[in-house]
């Protein structure tokens, strides 16, 4: 269902949504690795962890963040051990704990956060969030005046999303409640006042949702993945149109 031009409403949402976060298979809410897709996601994380952090630094050295849908809270003790002061926000428990172990201050709800952030980020966490016209208008009141909004979603335009279909891993339903296209999200963040400065590629995300795919067809043709994510990768270099994309925001003038 389209819920506006460029963004998509999984229709209907199941009463136990919750139960699906608990599924061992949900690696964003594990530090262990069980699986071949299990150390993948985690050796690219490490290194996206520091990416992600000079991303941020490009625009802002320096300040308070916090990071929303934290997981474990990996990506902030990174942001800490660079000098930040850093919180998060995590509503799943499990996820929680292992994130407050590393001294990390956690919300477990986002109506719950005051205050004001230098930088406010959610690393795949907006398709989660039950209405994202109220979670931008709440970002809009929490972020500071200069301050930087990051969100990085799954793209449904790319090549990657063609080519698997209903298949592919990142429609990720009924976890992902929304599904955006680089203009849906433009448009949703312009609305609350929100004016894009730059867009990031995440290009191993094409590899890795591609193996995904690839397991949800019954598959374990690791080649075949490889090239999927690499001509996807390959075509969005003329298109923009990347599997996952950060978007970096600002306040409008």
């Amino acid at each position: 269902m389209e819920f506006e031009p460029g963004v998509l409403k999984t229709i209907p949402v199941p009463v136990n949504l919750s139960s699906y976060y608990e599924s061992d298979e949900y690696v964003s809410h594990k530090d262990s690795v069980s699986s071949v897709q299990d150390f993948i996601y985690q050796k690219v994380k490490s290194y996206m962890l520091q990416k992600k952090a000079g991303w941020i630094q490009n625009y802002i050295n320096g300040g308070k963040i916090l990071d929303i849908g934290c997981g474990t809270g990996e990506f902030l003790k990174t942001m800490k051990s660079q000098s930040w002061e850093v919180v998060g926000m995590e509503p799943n428990s499990s996820a929680r704990k292992l994130a407050m172990e590393k001294e990390i201050s956690v919300f477990s709800n986002l109506d719950d956060i005051d205050g004001k952030y230098d930088v406010i980020s959610l690393w795949h966490v907006l398709e989660h969030l039950p209405n994202p016209k109220i979670a931008f208008e709440k970002f809009f009141s929490l972020l500071n005046e200069n301050g930087l909004l990051v969100i990085a979603v799954p793209n449904y335009k790319s090549l990657d999303a063609k080519i698997y279909g209903e298949n592919w891993a990142a429609w990720d339903v009924p976890r992902h409640l929304y599904h955006f296209s680089r203009t849906g999200i433009q448009n949703l963040a312009g609305s609350t006042k929100f004016s894009l400065v730059e867009e990031k590629p995440l290009k191993f995300d094409s590899f890795y949702v591609s193996l995904l795919s690839e397991k949800i067809k019954g598959s374990t043709n690791l080649l075949k993945a490889f090239r999927n994510g690499f001509k996807s990768n390959t075509e969005a270099k003329k298109t923009g149109e990347y599997s996952s994309i950060a978007y970096f925001f600002k306040k409008s003038e």
